[in-house]
């Protein structure tokens, strides 16, 4: 199969190829697209074979349940059970980088939610991805367009280098503005869970729904997470990666890189803006300013992949401390490092 890479001007979308793309989704074949947070691999959400081409193409374990996109709210009443009125109040959060899970309907087939009783659904205010699920007037399953376990793309390239003849089309709206998936809350319980942090912060939500709390496997390692999405390994670079974290962490990574370096390693760091001349014999990606997280959580996941492409033996990363938006970002680096993070001196 020939991969179809056509490119989209979010201030000028080309309508042609939008409705080429939901041809494609309404003819059960997979199309990969933008979004605010990361590229998604799209199918019809209401269509069971469509979606089995998710897990087939991703390599991803059917009891991982799918997000549905919609495009307006309307869409949203005909998939769900029950919309209580204190969800409503986080309506306002939408279009935009949140993921709510509801009791879901009879509409919706049991591959998207791995058969359980719950969906998730997300309304994306990224404007490609807002056309092409209005085109194809359907909800559209879409996890991040990546094998699964790797870090999520948040380009069209790195879709590509994935799903290169694997799926016929992927829409290239440049990068994405978040970076990061969106923050997952489940409403199905009497008491809103946040199973998944990101660019919304457990902060943020608690302004809005006093009550929420996180998911006890985001308090405590220990904990065996509720969701199928929420399993240790992900966002996976090729090579072995370690993260540290405090006032110490930067010398503490001079060293150990130093020292990996005298082994014939090849040493890649992930750091910040303000580490970059002390690593300057190393390959070094810079996060940017270590007081603003948001390009953190930007480059994060492309960082990870420019490290694969630069071959190196060893990642050796700042993290950051885990509160606002550092508890979304220090979520990944941990999934990414296989739960190898350290912290050095004051945290």
């Amino acid at each position: 199969m020939k991969t179809e890479v056509l490119e989209l001007d979010r201030n000028n979308i080309d309508e042609k190829i939008i409705k080429k793309a939901a041809s494609l989704i309404n003819e059960g074949e997979l199309v990969a697209f933008p979004t605010e947070t990361v590229y998604g691999l799209g199918a019809d959400g209401l269509n069971d074979k469509a979606c089995q081409k998710i897990f087939k193409a991703k390599h991803r374990p059917a009891d991982n349940p799918l997000i549905l996109h919609i495009s307006d709210l309307e869409m949203l009443e005909k998939l769900v059970d029950d919309i209580k009125e204190t969800d409503k109040a986080l309506f306002k959060l939408w279009p935009g980088p949140l993921t709510l899970i509801f009791k879901k309907s009879k509409l919706i087939p049991d591959s998207v939610t791995a058969g359980g009783d719950t969906v998730a659904i997300r309304y994306p205010s990224d404007k490609i991805a807002n056309r092409l699920i209005a085109t194809a007037n359907t909800p559209i399953a879409a996890p991040s367009a990546n094998i699964s376990g790797r870090p999520s793309p948040t380009n069209a390239a790195d879709v590509f280098f994935d799903m290169d003849s694997t799926i016929p089309m992927i829409l290239d709206g440049g990068e994405s503005n978040i970076g990061i998936e969106s923050t997952v809350l489940d409403l199905s319980e009497d008491v809103p869970v946040i199973l998944r942090p990101g660019f919304y912060t457990f902060e943020f939500l608690k302004e809005i729904i006093p009550d929420v709390r996180l998911d006890d496997s985001l308090v405590d390692a220990s904990v065996r997470p509720k969701s199928p999405g929420q399993k240790y390994k992900h966002y996976a670079p090729k090579a072995k990666m370690k993260v540290f974290v405090g006032q110490g962490a930067k010398d503490y990574i001079y060293n150990l890189a130093n020292s990996y370096k005298e082994k014939s390693y090849r040493v890649g760091i992930l750091g910040f803006e303000d580490s970059k001349e002390i690593f300057k014999d190393f390959n070094f990606i810079s996060f940017g300013d270590r007081n603003d997280l948001s390009t953190m959580s930007h480059v994060l996941f492309s960082a990870l992949r420019q490290m694969d492409r630069m071959d190196v033996d060893i990642i050796l990363a700042e993290g950051v401390k885990e509160n606002h938006l550092g508890k979304s970002i220090m979520n990944r680096m941990k999934k990414s490092a296989a739960g190898d993070v350290n912290y050095i001196g004051d945290k």
